[in-house]
C-alpha cells in the first residue's frame, strides 16, 4: 500500500438484531463515504450468488486492518460457545482470525482492531482479542472526533506526537553533542544531501553537501530544521570540497536563526572556515551555501577576480555541523 492509497478495511460482525446490523452498516458507510477509507462489508456484496467462505478469506487476506465489532452473539460465536449451525459466517471468520494471531501475534494484534459501537460493551469483545489488556476502540458517535483513536491506529498518525528528547545533563556538566544530520530536516533544496565531505584535507563523515547534478538546479542550496529552543551552540567547518571540479570557485555560507541572518563566511578550496555560533533559544535553524556569480580570488586580495567556469555547479559542504 502506498502513502497515496486509502487503507483497506474489512468489517467483521454478527447479525445479532436488525438494529445492530443497521448500526454496523451506518458505521461502515460513514468510514467509507465521510472518512475515505476503503471499507468492505458483506451487505454491499449481495448483487450476485457467492461462495461466502471464499469471499471471507479474500477480505481477511487483503485487508490492511480488520474491525471486529463487539456484540454478544459475535463473542459467543468467536469464543466457541455457539451451536455449530449458529452464525456460521462469524464462526468461520473468527477461526481464521485466531489462526492469524497464533501465527504472528505482534503483526495481527496491530491489524485486528476491536470496536465498541454505541450501546455495546467491552465485555462483548471476544476473549482471544484480550479486550481488557490491549487497546480497544470506543466509538460514541459517527464523527471524525468520535473515531479519532481508531483513525490514529489505521493511519499510524497519533493525536499526540512524542516530543524530541533534549540533552540530558544529569550526572555530567558537559552538554550532549547532537549531529545536525540526526535532527529531522523540515525542508531542503535540491542537490543538498547528507554525506561525508573532504574539506581542507580532513574527512568529515557527517556532513551536509551541496553538489547538484546540473547547473540548472541553481547556484545554491539550503536546509532547515526545528531546534525547539533546546540547543545552545552550533559548530561546523565550512568549505569548498577538496575534489571540486572547479578549484577556483568560492563558497558563501550563512546561518539564519528564526529567519534572522547570523554568521556569514566566504571560503575557497583549501581555505575552510570554522563556525561557532550561539543558538540559545532558537526554534528554527537554516543553513545556506551558495556559489556567488563572481568570485574573489582564493589567493588573496591582490589577485584578479575569477569568474566561475560555465556549466559547473557549486561543490560545497558543511563539515560535521553539531549542536550542543
Amino acid at each position: 500500500m502506498s502513502d497515496r492509497e486509502a487503507p483497506r478495511v474489512f468489517v467483521t460482525y454478527s447479525h445479532d438484531t436488525p438494529e445492530h446490523k443497521e448500526l454496523v452498516q451506518r458505521f461502515a458507510k460513514f468510514l467509507r463515504a465521510a472518512i475515505g477509507l476503503d471499507v468492505h462489508l458483506d451487505a454491499w456484496y449481495d448483487n450476485r450468488r457467492r461462495d461466502w467462505s471464499l469471499w471471507a478469506v479474500e477480505q481477511l487476506t487483503k485487508a490492511d486492518f480488520i474491525l471486529v465489532i463487539a456484540s454478544p452473539d459475535y463473542k459467543r460465536r468467536a469464543d466457541g460457545e455457539a451451536a455449530a449451525d449458529e452464525g456460521r459466517g462469524a464462526q468461520f471468520e473468527t477461526a481464521i482470525i485466531r489462526d492469524n494471531l497464533t501465527r504472528d501475534l505482534r503483526r495481527e494484534t496491530e491489524r485486528m482492531l476491536p470496536v465498541i459501537l454505541p450501546g455495546r460493551s467491552v465485555e462483548e469483545i471476544p476473549a482471544f482479542l484480550n479486550g481488557h489488556s490491549t487497546t480497544r476502540y470506543h466509538v460514541d458517535e459517527f464523527t471524525e472526533a468520535g473515531i479519532a483513536d481508531l483513525l490514529a491506529a489505521i493511519t499510524g498518525h497519533g493525536q499526540y506526537s512524542m516530543p524530541r528528547r533534549g540533552a540530558w545533563r544529569g550526572g555530567s556538566r558537559e552538554r550532549q553533542r547532537m549531529p545536525v544530520n540526526e535532527l529531522p530536516w523540515v525542508v531542503a533544496s535540491n542537490g543538498v544531501r547528507r554525506d561525508s565531505a573532504l574539506i581542507g584535507g580532513i574527512r568529515y563523515e557527517d556532513s551536509i553537501v551541496l553538489r547538484p547534478v546540473a547547473p540548472a538546479t541553481g547556484s545554491g542550496g539550503f536546509v532547515e530544521m526545528d531546534l525547539g529552543g533546546e540547543y545552545h551552540r552550533l559548530t561546523a567547518v565550512v568549505g569548498v570540497l577538496d575534489d571540486a571540479a572547479d578549484p577556483f570557485q568560492v563558497g558563501h555560507f550563512q546561518v539564519f536563526l528564526d529567519g534572522a541572518p547570523q554568521s556569514e563566511h566566504q571560503v575557497a578550496r583549501g581555505k575552510p572556515a570554522a563556525i561557532d555560533l550561539d543558538v540559545t533559544g532558537a526554534s528554527r535553524l537554516r543553513l545556506e551555501m551558495s556559489r556567488p556569480g563572481v568570485t574573489a580570488s582564493p589567493f588573496g586580495g591582490a589577485a584578479v577576480g575569477i569568474r566561475p567556469r560555465a556549466g559547473r555547479p557549486p561543490e560545497l559542504a558543511w563539515g560535521d555541523p553539531t549542536m550542543t
